[in-house]
């Protein structure tokens, strides 16, 4: 091993949810595999090559830097959609490469213009609108001015999408506001439809509206976190048992995350482990040390709180997590080594270290602590 951890992908895992984020949806309703943050921390390289293996063609990522990334693995056949940040310079790459991005301003609609007509190519663009998010998208003042540009300008654009997105559909707090939000979207849409404004895509859902909220679903919907194995909040998960009778195990986990132990100590009763005395043995301890620590992605908020697995029995985490290592208490597993297989994420003998669990000590969400796993970790696709 070359890095001190790894990341398995399970194809095993993302076919079986992608089957069943498709029932779902139905048979007419497209899914966009939202890869940003590095494919929320599972890697381009690898889930871009499996997405397409289970008939996913279209990629939602945040910028066009990770439009550049995601380019490198797509075959011909799949979209990529950027529904955050471009430059003025990255523009001229984007619409050239047939990239989909969203319009969230005038003058955003302007540049796209001016640069495809420069460029004699048609900008592909996704409306967004503002219907109570406050966060980008055109504001109702503005819409005339965007639809008389739009038909003056015609031969510059190819409308692919009229979309916006909900504030917190995760949570049941925000029913209201979420239903607010789709009641407008409704009537905005009727109004571009009205003036002749017509896009091939509507789409408002994320993972949690997608799963919860059918009448938002319209004909594509934007998928992240599900698609990868997680629910988006316990709430997500509860609705859905309580109406279609959903198990946590019918999103599939498909990462899992791998070191190995470097070291094996022991520590005599009282003394203390690791920087500082943030942690003193309370009687003779064996501890080992792993090669993971804030600097790849382990949480120093984990400290004295965090948990891996060896031979399938949980490792308690000693003392403050380093940026390089983390110290565990190997005291009553039998026969532990150097070399020794250590599971910071994953399962093994029913035991297991989820995403969720790790979130919860240490006060981050799933999406988190994923996104925070460094590049540089190696990622394997297995069965």
């Amino acid at each position: 091993m070359d890095n001190t951890s790894y990341i398995e992908i399970s194809k095993k895992a993302y076919k079986s949810n992608i089957k069943f984020l498709k029932k779902v949806v139905g048979d007419n309703v497209k899914i966009s595999s939202v890869v940003k943050g590095n494919a929320y921390g599972h890697g381009y390289e690898q889930m871009i090559p499996l997405a397409e293996q289970n008939g996913i063609n279209h990629f939602s990522v945040f910028s066009a830097y990770e439009a550049k990334q995601v380019f490198k693995y797509i075959s011909d056949t799949s979209e990529i959609m950027i529904f955050g940040f471009i430059n003025h310079e990255q523009l001229e790459w984007v619409i050239e490469n047939e990239i989909e991005f969203y319009i969230y301003d005038l003058a955003g609609l302007e540049n796209a213009g001016d640069t495809a007509k420069l460029l004699k190519k048609k900008a592909k663009i996704h409306i967004e609108l503002e219907t109570g998010f406050k966060r980008t998208g055109i504001e109702p003042e503005e819409f005339d001015s965007l639809i008389l540009y739009l038909h003056e300008n015609a031969d510059n654009f190819v409308i692919k999408g009229i979309c916006t997105h909900f504030a917190g559909a995760e949570s049941i707090a925000n029913y209201v506001r979420v239903k607010n939000q789709l009641i407008l979207f409704k009537k905005y849409h009727k109004y571009f439809v009205k003036n002749n404004i017509i896009a091939e895509y509507l789409h408002t859902s994320s993972s949690s509206a997608t799963l919860i909220y059918p009448e938002a679903r319209f004909n594509m919907v934007r998928v992240g976190i599900a698609q990868y194995g997680f629910w988006p909040t316990p709430e997500v998960l509860l609705l859905r048992n309580n109406k279609y009778g959903d198990k946590e195990s019918s999103l599939k986990r498909v990462i899992s995350w791998k070191s190995e132990i470097m070291a094996i100590k022991k520590i005599s009763k009282g003394e203390f482990v690791g920087y500082g005395n943030s942690f003193q043995a309370a009687k003779d301890m064996i501890v080992a040390i792993i090669p993971v620590g804030y600097n790849n992605g382990y949480s120093r908020s984990l400290s004295n709180r965090g948990h891996v697995l060896i031979h399938g029995r949980r490792a308690d985490v000693l003392g403050v997590v380093t940026m390089n290592t983390i110290t565990v208490n190997i005291t009553d597993i039998k026969n532990a080594v150097n070399g020794e297989e250590v599971i910071l994420i994953g399962s093994h003998n029913k035991n297991n270290i989820t995403i969720a669990s790790f979130s919860e000590m240490s006060s981050y969400l799933n999406y988190q602590i994923l996104a925070r796993l460094p590049m540089n970790i190696p990622r394997f696709v297995i069965e």
